[in-house]
């Protein structure tokens, strides 16, 4: 028999269908997504190409972050800086004022280009792990290609300007989320303000962190600005308020200022229009369903993965989850086996669909009870 048992989310807080803001952003392209569930909150024209100057550096690190994961490259790795690479450091570029011959370490070079945007400290690093800033361009590439950047090019590094080098804020939003999924704790090197480098040839030199947000008082913990004449002001940007983050890439601002407002007002548009909703926590019972011929009359469910929905304020009564079989489920059940769905619908449309999992095993009865509860059954409708 078909069966639906229904819950009613208590959460004063409620889903966003394809939110369509009412706010206008000043960039050229901008995108706005809440972390956990993965909603897009805000978009204009996100699939619109760009040069992603200074963000392609986000992609930099992530090569360098899989190789330390995987234990192919250590922080205390130290690579030769190269003429190409000091010479990035003296034409007026952003820079961590690197000198030929010196021996800098993995760690250095990334907390350079991390902080200070170093342009020298990305050629020396893109060097020190493909041999050639091109040969490191091609691992860029393909990364983002796994990563489902399917609008995006790497021609070189540090995001100097070429036609080659181009991707959108979508594709920007991909590679940040990955970094911050699947790095953490390198990823904190991103809210850092400041660096100091003790330079060889000249007296240390401390340079701040470019990301005008992590000034502000509202949670900013990173991620990178960008600028290029031809593309303007650029910043992909990410808050944390309350274990709850939101992502924003945005591209074509006219002025330092107005990245720093447009990229403020659109996280924080986020933040006050809409809530996140933990609908399920992974591996925890949700319920129970009914179990026929069993030694257990019940088995307990569960869905495997955290299910979290972005709602707009104001209209939680749209909110529910239902447990779906086609019950009762007859035993043998086996621990972890697919009894159901897990369903969250919205304003009676079906918004998400997880399968149902059997907490523990369930045995069948023998079979004298198994024809005793056949009988009960046929006499009474009793299961």
């Amino acid at each position: 028999m078909f069966r639906v048992l229904l819950f009613y989310l208590l959460i004063n807080s409620i889903l966003i269908p394809n939110a369509l803001s009412n706010i206008e952003i000043k960039a050229r392209t901008a995108i706005l997504q809440d972390f956990l569930s993965g909603e897009i909150l805000y978009e204009k024209e996100p699939d619109r190409s760009i040069y992603p100057a200074s963000m392609t550096k986000i992609m930099t690190t992530i090569i360098a972050f899989d190789l330390i994961k995987s234990g192919d490259l250590s922080l205390e790795d130290k690579f030769i800086v190269s003429e190409k690479a000091w010479r990035l450091s003296t034409a007026g570029y952003s820079s961590m004022f690197i000198m030929v011959g010196d021996e800098v370490s993995v760690e250095e070079l990334l907390r350079g280009i991390i902080i200070a945007s170093g342009n020298d400290a990305c050629v020396a690093l893109s060097e020190g792990i493909a041999g050639t800033e091109e040969e490191f361009a091609i691992l860029m590439t393909a990364k983002a290609k796994e990563l489902g950047m399917e609008n995006t090019n790497f021609s070189n590094s540090s995001g100097i300007n070429d036609p080659d080098n181009y991707s959108t804020v979508r594709d920007i939003l991909l590679m940040s989320r990955y970094l911050i999924e699947e790095h953490p704790d390198f990823y904190e090197w991103y809210s850092i303000k400041e660096f100091k480098w003790d330079r060889t040839g000249g007296e240390p030199i401390t340079q701040g962190n470019r990301n005008p947000l992590l000034y502000k008082n509202m949670g900013a913990d990173g991620i990178k600005t960008g600028y290029l004449a031809v593309e303007k002001y650029s910043l992909a940007s990410s808050i944390n308020r309350k274990g709850r983050r939101l992502i924003a890439v945005g591209s074509g601002f006219e002025t330092k200022q107005s990245r720093s407002k447009e990229s403020s007002k659109l996280l924080t548009y986020g933040l006050t229009n809409f809530d996140l909703v933990e609908i399920n926590k992974s591996n925890k019972p949700i319920g129970k369903i009914d179990v026929w011929l069993g030694k257990d009359q019940q088995v307990e469910v569960y869905v495997k993965k955290n299910i979290y929905k972005t709602i707009k304020k104001a209209k939680k009564k749209l909110l529910k989850v239902t447990l779906k079989y086609n019950g009762p489920i007859e035993a043998p059940i086996e621990k972890d086996e697919i009894v159901g769905k897990f369903r969250v619908i919205y304003d009676e449309e079906l918004v998400g669909e997880y399968d149902l999992l059997a907490v523990n095993s369930v045995k069948k009865v023998n079979i004298f009870t198994r024809l005793i509860k056949s009988l009960n059954y046929l006499i009474w409708g009793d299961v």
